[in-house]
């Protein structure tokens, strides 16, 4: 990442003095293009209950095995199988990949990055100033936005 250095010779982020988000609600992180969202047997679980099925089910209806691990399946126009009218239905036990976007180590990279992805993304540069510290623990998956 392309960093400084402070006083005493540490690195410092290029975002070190915080960056700002708020979901929009308006799902194009949900579409858009072909990807993966990964989900563990947590968040499965999690998901599960919420949605009042077993695992299994749950499992088998919204989820594909693939390269070690499970991901959420995606639509024909690759929109999330959980974007509803545009919107999560399982928004309050998202799983983690979805609960920490856009703070990404690959959104994260440099400056140009970050606003590549704003231009896509209706809350990436608004609403709430997350500083480092809250940035760092988001990325380690200590926090969600």
């Amino acid at each position: 990442m392309p960093n400084s250095r402070d006083d005493k010779g540490g690195e410092v982020p290029w975002y070190k003095d915080g960056l700002r988000f708020t979901c929009a609600g308006c799902g194009q992180c949900c579409t858009g293009k072909p990807g993966f969202v990964w989900v563990g047997n947590d968040e499965i679980n999690l998901i599960a209950t919420y949605l009042k099925m077993e695992p299994a089910e749950f499992r088998a209806k919204y989820t594909t095995n693939t390269h070690g691990g499970y991901s959420l399946i995606e639509k024909s126009n690759y929109d999330c199988i959980l974007l509803v009218k545009r919107k999560c239905s399982v928004y309050e036990v998202r799983p983690r990949q979805c609960r920490t976007w856009p703070f990404w180590r690959q959104n994260l990279y440099s400056p140009q990055v970050w606003e590549g992805e704003a231009r896509g993304c209706q809350g990436m540069g608004k609403g709430k100033l997350y500083k480092l510290k809250e940035i760092e623990e988001i990325v380690k998956g200590e926090k969600n936005t």
